[in-house]
């Protein structure tokens, strides 16, 4: 979980770091397992050894400090980080009485993201067929796996797919969760082709490399759901916004998606009406975290008309 309103590493650095450069210090920061998490501006460089130090003895079990040094990038979502204290980014992290272990520099992972995580899970019931895609190492799949419901998780990045086969053992869900190593565009067109009757639809699931973690004659339970999915959760990258008419061919009539955007708050009015114009009714939305100044994480509960 984020730190930030517990503790304030710019009071911290007081007399450390010299005062005109003292507003700049972050205010915010993260821990992921025993891994400490920071962006550090350009300007405080030659404080970076004694903000990670200040990182470190901050909490007791730390056992590394990472400086963010960029965005995002790339079809995998992972940044490029500095390690300025400790020896390893491997970490379990612990979170709604799930355990995921991950490497913090090889895949991507928001910890800000529990109590939301948390809202979503509360609402799954056993029995759902789950489509989640950018799944990560698991944060929104083995809740929902562990509510009962059958999970089909694509990720397109091997590091995060080997992390999510071994958090599933890990945390005993073989057997509930499909992991389909692929491209979302790419598996949503095989889907979706199997509407217009170019494929059968379990042909195209089959063609996919999945993993599933299961005994022979269980396979059978993993199949294309013939009438769509119950329920569709989508932590969107920034700017992936056309995937959600993807999403929802997928979607059962009745069923959810849960979608999350980055917008300013000014754009919410017009949104909703998109929406509404795509058969999508609006149940709930609500900020989810800010992400840069006037642009926040946005959560839609979308129900299929």
């Amino acid at each position: 979980m984020s730190f930030r309103k517990r503790v304030s590493l710019r009071d911290e650095m007081k007399g450390i770091v010299e005062e005109p450069l003292l507003q700049i210090v972050p205010k915010r920061f993260d821990y992921i397992g025993n891994v400490a998490v920071i962006s550090i501006p350009p300007e405080l460089s030659a404080y970076k050894e004694a903000i990670a130090s200040k990182l470190f003895s901050m909490r007791g079990n730390t056992r590394a400090v990472l400086n963010k040094v960029s965005k995002l990038e790339g079809e995998h979502r992972v940044a490029d980080f500095e390690l300025l204290l400790g020896e390893t980014t491997e970490t379990i992290h612990r979170e709604n009485g799930y355990i995921y272990k991950l490497d913090v520099k090889k895949v991507f992972f928001n910890p800000r993201l529990y109590s939301e995580r948390r809202r979503i899970a509360s609402k799954i019931t056993s029995g759902e067929h789950i489509i989640i895609p950018f799944a990560g190492v698991g944060p929104f799949v083995l809740p929902a796996a562990g509510k009962g419901a059958k999970v089909y998780a694509i990720e397109i990045n091997p590091d995060a797919c080997a992390c999510l086969r071994e958090n599933i053992r890990i945390n005993r869900l073989e057997g509930q969760i499909a992991v389909i190593q692929d491209d979302f565009e790419k598996v949503s067109h095989m889907f979706n082709s199997t509407k217009a009757g170019e494929v059968p639809a379990n042909k195209a699931f089959s063609d996919l490399p999945v993993y599933l973690s299961l005994e022979e004659n269980e396979n059978e339970s993993f199949q294309f759901p013939e009438n769509g999915f119950d329920r569709a959760i989508v932590p969107t990258p920034y700017g992936m916004d056309h995937f959600l008419g993807e999403i929802s061919k997928l979607v059962r009539k009745g069923g959810y998606i849960h979608f999350y955007t980055f917008k300013a708050e000014s754009q919410i009015p017009e949104l909703i009406k998109d929406y509404e114009k795509m058969g999508l009714g609006v149940e709930l939305y609500r900020r989810a975290g800010s992400v840069a100044p006037g642009i926040s994480r946005w959560v839609f509960d979308l129900i299929k008309k």
